[in-house]
């Protein structure tokens, strides 16, 4: 086994025993447990009194401060619905619901404006903006949606534009011939083979999303490399539709595999193809998102 497998596949079983050094796990984003594991979060109009308390457990489970926190539980409560477009948010009502100060509500409503998910106006206060203006290309927007009520949607969106954006990068970076990103490329298949070996899944889900990440940066076109994001997002969500990438299995390893010959050969139509049949939905789901057609 290589050095950088060995390290990888160490730091993956770290971050799952909860020993990992701070810092670790942003270099090797995973996939959260299902939706049906999590806290649910209460409805705003509910008056619950424990409101902000159960969602300052909830929100700290994902290791984030205050700001964080409130970002992740406004945010989510905003995509699922239970604040409806156009519905006020007081702030003094957020800070005394969530028990935080002035200052970390403010600061999460501005990023939540960021994300187009609410809009701040003089003598109309802070509202939730409808689902036309939310920015659905945010990793965060993407994660929330997909373990929300529209995530069948959500997944689906995912998978199609996975099959335009990938594709197409694995043809131009077949002609760029960098050897040590090919390298690279081959190092990350080779740690989805030992992972696989090891029923390790979150170290195939990490090198798997590295793959990807990493031949989209290559193929030289920059507005391609600013969606890189998108896919490494798509990929941390788990759950049907399920894509080659999304089972360790010998298939998904062999089309990876003819994906970096395809590079090292320069063959950007045997790169393409080989991407796209990595990315074909399986049978089992095609009545949810049908692989696309080829025109």
């Amino acid at each position: 086994m290589s050095t950088l497998a060995h390290t990888m596949m160490t730091a993956a079983r770290s971050a799952d025993s909860g020993l990992t050094s701070p810092g670790e796990l942003d270099r090797y984003p995973y996939a959260e447990a299902p939706a049906v594991d999590r806290v649910g979060i209460p409805a705003w109009d509910g008056g619950d009194p424990e409101l902000g308390r159960v969602g300052r457990r909830a929100a700290g489970s994902r290791g984030r401060g205050l700001h964080g926190q409130l970002v992740q539980q406004l945010g989510q409560m905003i995509v699922s619905g239970d604040l409806g477009a156009d519905r006020p948010l007081v702030p003094e009502e957020i800070g005394q619901r969530f028990e935080v100060s002035r200052t970390v509500v403010r600061e999460s409503l501005r990023v939540l404006e960021a994300k187009g998910l609410v809009s701040a106006r003089p003598n109309v206060g802070t509202r939730v903006r409808p689902v036309s203006d939310w920015n659905l290309l945010d990793p965060d927007i993407i994660e929330w949606r997909a373990f929300g009520p529209q995530r069948d949607d959500q997944r689906r969106e995912l998978s199609e534009l996975r099959w335009t954006i990938e594709p197409l990068a694995a043809r131009l970076a077949a002609g760029h011939g960098r050897e040590d990103v090919q390298q690279r490329l081959g190092d990350m298949v080779e740690i989805m083979g030992h992972a696989m070996a090891q029923g390790d899944a979150l170290t195939f889900s990490r090198a798997d999303s590295e793959f990807h990440s990493l031949l989209i940066q290559v193929a030289g076109n920059r507005m391609l490399e600013h969606l890189s994001g998108i896919v490494s997002a798509a990929l941390q969500v788990s759950g049907s539709p399920v894509t080659g990438c999304d089972r360790p299995n010998e298939t998904s390893l062999g089309h990876h595999g003819r994906i970096c010959d395809a590079l090292a050969a320069g063959d950007g139509t045997a790169a393409e193809a080989a991407m796209r049949q990595l990315l074909t939905v399986h049978p089992e789901v095609e009545r949810v998102v049908p692989a696309p057609r080829e025109h």
